[in-house]
């Protein structure tokens, strides 16, 4: 498990999400399981954990509890697993169950960014791909050859954050006029011209990231995942979330706060807060001294925890 990943705030976001030993859990972004094993030993016999991956390699790691159920699926679809998982252990009343808490841990795992050939790392000559499901969607590199300039720009403004992105698209545009782009390799050639002396990888970074979150639909995922923990978690129930950059966690914290990811608060007549959550942390919790020199993966986590406390 460790060498496929390593879990993230791990005592942290367990001891949050937990409020009965007796309960449903979800863990909506299984990876190398290291959340679900900490989970499943904090809970008793009669406990239910269901969790959830989209990427086949994470099914290496499947955990033989009878407890405990892993669905090949994007987490977006929780709500509908969750009933279904409930149908099948014979709960007439499953559409009516609830969960006690959700997990999701929004980050890359460590084997998709040292698995080469997935093409989710700069660092390895790799074709492009940086699907989390290999069964389905484009790729990296159709994003990389056909989108237009425009379009490209627009990704690497809004999901890298990058300065003068239209300088980028623009040398990728004219690069492929030439030839494909195919590779990691290629594109990291491609952007040569752009790279700022010493900070190299942290642009790199940036643009690797907004070509994964387009390719995987990420924000949007999230968005249909936020709204479903909503109507899958019962009253009481907690939402612990791990994000890992600024606009997957402002659309967290928004969320959290308001009940929408634009962050805001609709109130009722009587001017009262119609968001169903109630935020229990205000800061962010972020990796310890120790956790970060044993896991540099940890150094932009930061994890959010909230409370459901009405229907909606």
């Amino acid at each position: 498990m460790s060498e496929y990943h390593t879990p993230v705030l791990l005592d942290e976001s367990v001891s949050a999400l937990i409020t009965s030993n007796k309960g449903i859990y979800l863990d909506a972004t299984f990876g190398g399981g290291g959340h679900s094993r900490e989970i499943l030993k904090r809970l008793d016999k009669n406990a239910r954990l269901i969790a959830f991956d989209q990427d086949l390699d994470a099914f290496k790691n499947n955990i033989d509890d009878k407890r405990f159920s892993l669905i090949h699926s994007n987490f977006r679809f929780i709500e509908n697993f969750l009933n279904y998982e409930m149908y099948k252990d014979g709960r007439k009343n499953a559409l009516d169950i609830k969960a006690n808490g959700i997990l999701a841990d929004l980050g890359v795992s460590s084997h998709q960014f040292d698995t080469a050939q997935r093409g989710f790392s700069f660092r390895y000559d790799a074709k492009l791909d940086m699907r989390m499901n290999q069964a389905e969607g484009i790729s990296a590199e159709d994003i990389i050859n056909d989108y237009d300039e425009e379009n490209l720009k627009n990704i690497f403004k809004l999901y890298g954050e990058i300065d003068k992105a239209h300088k980028l698209a623009f040398l990728i545009v004219k690069e492929r006029e030439r030839k494909r782009i195919t590779t990691t390799g290629d594109l990291n050639n491609t952007l040569k011209p752009l790279l700022p002396k010493l900070m190299e990888h942290k642009y790199l970074a940036k643009v690797y990231q907004a070509l994964r979150i387009e390719v995987n639909q990420e924000m949007k995922v999230l968005e249909r995942f936020l709204e479903a923990t909503v109507r899958s978690l019962d009253i009481g129930g907690r939402l612990v979330i791990i994000t890992y950059h600024s606009l997957e966690d402002r659309m967290v914290k928004n969320f959290i706060k308001s009940g929408n990811i634009r962050g805001e608060i609709e109130k009722d007549f009587y001017g009262n807060n119609l968001s169903p959550f109630k935020i229990i942390n205000k800061k962010a919790i972020t990796a310890s001294e120790n956790e970060l020199q044993d896991n540099t993966r940890s150094r932009s986590a930061k994890l959010r925890i909230a409370e459901k406390i009405k229907e909606t």
